[in-house]
Formats: C-alpha cells, structure tokens, sequence
C-alpha cells in the first residue's frame, strides 16, 4: 500500500524493532526521526528497513510535522515506538480505498498496557487515536506535548493499536515527570496552588470513581493517583514558573 509509517524516536532500542515490522505490515516506508539517541535506537531503526533522520527534538507536534518532508507518500501512519498495530487494525487499513476516500484522516481505538496487562477502567480504554491521514490535507498540532492531528472530516475504524505503555510504577512516574515540566515551560496559562490541588482533586475523582479505575485493583489506584499527581505538578510548576518570571 501507498503509506508511509511515521515514528519519532529517543533512546526507543528496546521498542523500535517491532515497531517499524508491525508498521511494514501495511506501510511501503518506514521513516524515523530521531532525536539523537545515545543507545542502539538507529541501528536497530535501520536493520529492520526503516530510513532514518536526525534532528534535535523540537516538541511533540513539531518534530512529527518534520519528518513529514521524508514521507514520499500523501497517506501517513504514525505510530509511538511503543505501539503496534493489532490484526485487526491491519485488516481494516488494508480493506481502506485511499484513493477515493473523502476524509482526511481516520482514527483507531488504542488498547494501553501497563504491565503487559491491558488496562480497560480510568479512561484507558476505548481510547481513539488518530494516526493515518493525508499530509496533504492536515497536519499535526504545532504544540510541544500532547499533539494530534487537526482534522475534522475523520472516520472511525474498529480496529487497535497496542499501546504498551509502562512495565513499572517508575516509568509511569517519570513520564509523568517530563510531562509536566513540558507543559509548564510551553504553557500560556495562568496558575495557582489552588488550580493546581482542586484540578488534581477532580482528575482523581474521574479516573478513579466515574472512570471505574476502582475496578482494576491496585492498577486503577495506581494510575488515578499517579494521573492526579501528574495534574498537580504540571500546574505548580507553571505557578513556580510564573513567579519566577515576576522576579
């Protein structure tokens, strides 16, 4: 098929390999953008067929609407390094007509792991994620964390990708971790230690009690919390940042 596979990279040598396979799988290309990594990330890249690029990380939306330029095709599939298509997800692209199709971009339901177990409570799952679409017609958000692609005329696929997130509290906390201080330096908002403890608060409410994380045993709590917090110290840091800015 006439799709190009998009991942950018850092320090992925352990995920990047299966990445760029299950890509293949209905991609002619594979391209990667790395943001120089410092483990074996471009030679694993490389051996499994993919073309690989090198470019200081500019932010989420940025670095992935650079390695649009090495794209040779209209049609784009972007994945994590951490995801892979399920068989489903492969079927339903391969039956797609690109050529005729009237939308920009289609969306898959993303089934996230943590711990190799995957994780249906907290808003986890059905998590839509739109990942292939036409560079010709959209792009992604030109935003430092958290990007997607900003297109309306979208339609939805039944088939997954698998997300394999976090095999340990520690990964989960230190992606948390550069989250938020992500946020905090790009953000325009104004913060407050009160913004921060009640938009926390709330965050927790959701993910555990209307989001049923209290389901899933200490894995819901684990990640309520650790959502909870994740909300907390992005908008302190913003306060810490705004005060800083005042001198």
């Amino acid at each position: 098929m006439n799709i190009s596979g998009l991942v950018i990279t850092y320090n992925e040598e352990k995920n990047i390999k299966d990445c760029v396979q299950s890509l293949f799988k209905v991609c002619d290309e594979v391209v990667v953008i790395d943001s120089h990594s410092t483990d074996k990330t471009v030679e694993i890249a490389k051996e499994a067929g993919a073309k690989v690029f090198l470019q200081p990380f500019l932010g989420d939306g940025p670095q992935r609407n650079h390695g649009l330029q090495y794209c040779k095709n209209d049609w784009v599939l972007n994945l994590d390094a951490d995801e892979r298509l399920e068989l489903d997800a492969i079927a339903c692209i391969k039956n797609l007509d690109l050529e005729k199709t009237s939308y920009d971009a289609f969306e898959l339901k993303r089934k996230n792991f943590y711990k190799k177990k995957w994780i249906k409570c907290c808003g986890w799952y059905p998590d839509y994620i739109r990942r292939l679409f036409n560079q010709r017609k959209t792009r992604f958000s030109n935003v430092a964390i958290h990007t997607k692609i900003e297109s309306k005329n979208i339609e939805k696929l039944s088939g997954h990708i698998l997300h394999y997130a976090y095999d340990d509290a520690g990964e989960l906390i230190s992606k948390i971790d550069t989250y938020s201080t992500i946020f905090a330096q790009s953000s325009l908002q104004k913060s407050s230690p009160f913004k921060a403890f009640s938009h926390a608060l709330f965050s927790f409410f959701k993910n555990y009690f209307l989001q049923k994380g209290f389901l899933c045993g200490y894995k819901g709590l684990l990640i309520s919390v650790s959502n909870a917090n994740g909300v907390f110290y992005k908008y302190i840091k913003l306060y810490e940042k705004r005060l800083e800015e005042k001198g």
